[in-house]
């Protein structure tokens, strides 16, 4: 219990005894009287629950940022193919690519897709696969990024190996860039916690053309179609959610991170 203080002990002891016990019943009556004079406040109603979307959502708005999502491949660039199911890397990229574009949009994100179906960025479709119509694909990529005034690229791709056994997830960025550097470090962060894959990546630095931009971009290797458990995950819509959902909050822990550095 705390101490009392000095006045209140010189009060007790001088002037309370001095006072008759008539004062005493008077003035507890009027300050009965003066009590029930005071309006009761009503309770405040407690404030709704969040929902887990709200709760979601608030944990790392990113309201106000233009982000491209770039599935890779497309087309005639099938990419990479899965060992056991055949199925094109082409086809994983664009169904993780939308649901990576799903939850940036929860989070208040206007999202620019490179494409929502199976094509690819070239504008002749007469000529056969080559450099030069790969290199006009990524440009037209690359160009939507600038022309939309994105604050973020995101480019989705799945890795592939000869060793079947390699996995997990890893995060690309351009050499020299800072701004690409921190953004593959929280993207990275953000896949390992969320998949706990067996094998823990690190970030690294990558010669990619979707990379060349000053904009922070990053390219996501999502994980291994060359390893049986991984495609399997891979090729599941509950796991693509979950790939949709650790990517953004890699984008918003960045936003976040960049901002307090400013």
């Amino acid at each position: 219990m705390a101490e009392k203080s000095p006045f209140f002990r010189n009060f007790a002891s001088h002037i309370l005894p001095v006072l008759t016990f008539a004062t005493l019943l008077v003035g507890t009556a009027l300050v009965g009287v003066a009590l029930t004079r005071i309006p009761q406040r009503p309770t405040d109603a407690a404030p709704p629950s969040p929902t887990p979307e709200t709760a979601y959502i608030a944990a790392g708005s990113l309201t106000g940022r233009t982000i491209l999502v770039d599935p890779g491949h497309g087309g005639y660039d099938g990419g990479a193919r899965c060992r056991d199911s055949g199925v094109w890397e082409k086809e994983v990229n664009l169904a993780v690519a939308l649901a990576v574009e799903k939850s940036l949009t929860q989070r208040g994100a206007t999202v620019l897709m490179t494409r929502r179906t199976d094509t690819d960025l070239c504008d002749d479709t007469t000529r056969p696969a080559n450099v030069t119509k790969k290199r006009q694909d990524m440009q037209c990529r690359v160009d939507m990024a600038v022309q939309g005034q994105a604050d973020m690229v995101l480019s989705i791709h799945m890795n592939e190996y000869r060793v079947r056994s390699e996995s997990g997830p890893q995060v690309f960025y351009r050499a020299g860039s800072g701004a690409g550097r921190l953004l593959a470090g929280t993207m990275q962060e953000a896949l390992i916690t969320a998949l706990s894959p067996q094998k823990e990546r690190a970030a690294m630095p990558g010669d990619y053309f979707i990379l060349q931009l000053d904009t922070p971009s990053v390219l996501v290797e999502c994980g291994f179609i060359s390893n049986p458990a991984e495609e399997a995950l891979l090729l599941s819509p509950a796991y693509q959610e979950k790939l949709g959902e650790a990517i953004a909050d890699g984008a918003a822990e960045y936003f976040r991170l960049a901002q307090a550095e400013k």
